[in-house]
């Protein structure tokens, strides 16, 4: 999520929560090529470089894909040890990011994932910083501008969406437990009410009662649900499958189900093309268990289901442990 300079903003992502006796939280990463990533550990003695608030020396550990960088974590997205979850999204047109002035809790776009997963074991914790909070035009080094982004910020209680915009930073109750990109999260609360007629039920002849209609095939209760790459026919689509999920309560049910349904909003290598003439896919895809702290994802060119564990990594070492996650090979 933090890319070299280059001519257009790029990236789709689809993030969702799940919860079935244990919860999860994951995403879709989806660019035009890989950005270095790798399953990062950052241990609780990691000293975390912040350039407006100063050193955190001692936090929570925390796990998640970043940019392979010894120096500061760039996490796409992280969950603390606490089982605080946080991703950044892409938000190019609407990110506004202001100039630092000293007042408030002043952070770059970089680092409000490691700062906020780093002090707060809650979504509530974390809320109690958000009114001071303020994100800053600052760029990671020279060829690493700011990424325009918003964040999805969760827990098994309470899931938020915090937007950086010309106003300020805006924080939203999410009741979905879903985020993609632009428009604003509050376009994708009111469009989802054009399709509350969908049901993973049969259909019933509501068109009149005077004509003798009748399905004809199985799954006809859902027809109108958008199946495009667009963000908000995304949205609508990772909500429906959410919410309509059926599976045992078992780890391993879960996480498959987790990643059925991130694969119904995935990138396909050329059925979206950039500007540039590239193509965006899913990089990857992820799901952590957020109580057991096991991270789980798998890559663009690799569909077997990986995991790394926060709970095995030796979490007061005083350096980042950063795991190899790029293209293994065809399952």
């Amino acid at each position: 999520m933090h890319q070299k300079i280059r001519k257009r903003e790029i990236g789709m992502c689809t993030c969702i929560t799940y919860e079935n006796g244990s919860f999860y939280f994951g995403r879709n990463l989806d660019l035009d090529r890989s950005f270095k990533e790798t399953v990062t550990i950052t241990p609780r003695n990691f000293p975390l470089e912040f350039r407006r608030t100063g050193r955190m020396k001692r936090h929570y550990a925390m796990i998640g894909m970043a940019s392979k960088n010894g120096s500061f974590p760039l996490y796409a997205e992280a969950v603390n040890e606490k089982g605080l979850c946080m991703a950044g999204l892409n938000f190019p047109g609407n990110a506004f990011y202001q100039k630092a002035n000293g007042r408030g809790t002043e952070l770059a776009s970089f680092e409000i994932i490691p700062w906020i997963l780093g002090r707060c074991a809650s979504v509530v914790e974390a809320q109690e910083y958000l009114d001071s909070m303020k994100v800053i035009d600052l760029k990671f080094s020279e060829n690493m501008p700011p990424a325009p982004l918003h964040w999805m910020l969760t827990d098994k209680a309470k899931c938020l969406v915090l937007e950086p915009v010309r106003e300020g930073l805006k924080v939203y109750d999410d009741s979905f437990g879903v985020l993609t990109n632009n428009p604003s999260f509050e376009y994708h609360e009111m469009n989802i009410n054009n399709y509350l007629n969908l049901s993973a039920s049969g259909l019933e002849n509501r068109f009149s009662d005077q004509l003798q209609l009748k399905p004809y095939s199985q799954g006809m209760g859902a027809i109108g649900l958008p199946g495009d790459a667009s963000s908000a026919s995304r949205f609508v689509r990772a909500a429906f499958l959410k919410w309509n999920s059926a599976a045992p309560e078992d780890e391993l049910s879960n996480v498959s189900q987790f990643f059925h349904i991130l694969d119904a909003v995935a990138m396909i290598r050329g059925a979206v093309i950039t500007e540039e003439g590239t193509y965006d896919i899913t990089t990857y895809s992820c799901c952590v268990n957020t109580q057991s702290g096991t991270y789980y994802y798998k890559t663009y060119d690799d569909c077997q289901i990986r995991k790394e564990s926060l709970r095995n990594a030796d979490l007061e070492e005083k350096r980042l442990i950063e795991r190899f996650a790029g293209e293994r090979g065809l399952c």
